[in-house]
């Protein structure tokens, strides 16, 4: 009897640990389950479509003037930046912040941060936009943002100011 409830417990861990990413002899790995892993592109690649799909969401929305499914793209967009390690951090942190944008004008000002922080980390190590994805730039909000089409369709002022900005 003894003997079983061992197996059954080393099953029980095994399966904890992530018996397909170790098995039983990753027993150190303290319950919390499978790592993710870091995987920062290499120079020259293109920025992840984890960042640039949800992210282009929200630039539609906003040039819209609205705020749907701002929150759970930028949630999307923390989530892929957090397996990207350290030199994706401050994209991290600025989709967390405007995933808990209060209103329009707020998830404006933080779509700023989190544009500079993507624009800054693509620059950096020197990765391509995705097919299709071009970088503005708006003069009156002196942001960049990605955006696709051909037509400047500006999210820090919506229709009120829409073709406002130009492309790089």
């Amino acid at each position: 009897m003894r003997l079983a409830a061992c197996g059954l417990g080393l099953a029980l861990l095994a399966v904890a640990c992530g018996a397909g990413s170790g098995g039983i002899g990753a027993v150190s790995c303290g319950f919390a389950g499978p790592t993710q892993a870091v995987a920062t592109p290499a120079p020259g690649s293109e920025l992840p479509r984890n960042i640039v799909d949800p992210y282009l969401k929200i630039q539609v929305a906003l040039a819209d003037d609205s705020v749907d499914g701002v929150k759970a793209n930028a949630g999307e967009i923390a989530t892929a930046a957090s397996a990207l390690g350290a030199p994706a951090m401050k994209i991290d942190t600025a989709a967390l912040q405007l995933a808990s944008a209060a209103d329009l004008e707020d998830a404006r000002v933080k779509f700023g941060a989190l544009s500079t922080a993507i624009d800054t980390y693509a620059t950096g190590l020197k990765l391509k936009m995705p097919e299709g994805v071009r970088v503005a730039f708006c003069p009156m909000a002196q942001k960049p943002w990605m955006q696709e089409g051909t037509a400047i369709n500006n999210p820090y002022y919506g229709k009120s100011m829409q073709t406002c900005g130009a492309f790089r």
